[in-house]
């Protein structure tokens, strides 16, 4: 399989690394970037991939080498720059950054150019689980999904809530957002993922409420959220490492990447 990656940062060189160690059948890999860091991303993608990878600058180039699927990585703007071309060219693209669908003119964008490309998206659990029992549940008729984001006060930094409260001395519990997915998945785009995760699963962006507290008291990103439906009640906590390059990602989301790569793997081999 040939796998395209849209941005070289964190998750991607995770990525790299895990198909690298688990000797994953990859032809190739095609990575776009910025054109100003494309010697940059060469040197670290042939330390990574070495005599198998290819860097690109121009979402055109990236189509042209014609990758089996493609993963963005990049945050809001590598979905908004790039994503409606690669599925108008008929490409499968796992799109990382699930809050970018909280704008709703790129949601309906990308849902469109998937069906002109006759072509799908996937949109991976991330750092959160219980998303098979939380879409089912709509069938049952859902009556709230209240989610739950707590993180070290070093993890919003970079974020409105730095503006507001002095991160690096701060030594109680603080509530940095309390609202909707929508205004949650906009606000805070670095770190507010789950919750758009959770609304496109669940009830929607303006019915999904969500809290984000800077805890000092934690070491981890703790993932909370609580589901009240016809079928079934549920509560799920998942207490995510941070990851040691990029404290506002959870080191689950880049395994649940790699998961859906591994599996397109194993069916390309059936």
């Amino acid at each position: 399989m040939h796998l395209g990656l849209i941005g070289y940062g964190n998750i991607a060189r995770t990525l790299i690394g895990m198909v690298v160690r688990e000797n994953v059948p990859l032809s190739g890999a095609t990575v776009l970037c910025r054109p100003g860091a494309a010697d940059e991303t060469r040197t670290r993608l042939a330390e990574d991939f070495p005599g198998r990878g290819v860097v690109v600058s121009e979402t055109q180039a990236l189509i042209a080498r014609r990758p089996d699927l493609v993963v963005e990585c990049a945050g809001h703007d590598g979905v908004r720059q790039h994503a409606t071309a690669v599925l108008k060219a008929g490409i499968e693209a796992i799109i990382v950054s699930t809050g970018s669908l909280a704008d709703q003119s790129l949601h309906d964008a990308v849902m469109q150019a998937a069906r002109a490309g006759s072509t799908r998206f996937i949109l991976p659990a991330g750092a959160i689980g219980g998303i098979d029992i939380l879409s089912a549940l709509q069938m049952s008729g859902i009556e709230a999904v209240t989610y739950t984001a707590r993180k070290p006060p070093l993890a919003w930094k970079d974020t409105p809530a730095a503006a507001l409260h002095d991160l690096d001395s701060l030594a109680t519990e603080t509530v940095l957002f309390s609202g909707n997915a929508r205004e949650a998945a906009t606000q805070y785009s670095k770190n507010a993922n789950v919750a758009a995760t959770l609304a496109l699963a669940g009830l929607g962006f303006e019915n999904t409420n969500v809290r984000l507290i800077a805890d000092p008291a934690v070491r981890s990103n703790v993932h909370e959220y609580s589901v009240r439906a016809s079928a079934a009640d549920f509560t799920m906590r998942i207490e995510g490492k941070p990851s040691p390059d990029n404290p506002k990602t959870s080191v689950a989301t880049v395994y649940s990447v790699a998961r859906e790569i591994f599996n397109r793997c194993r069916e390309q081999a059936i």
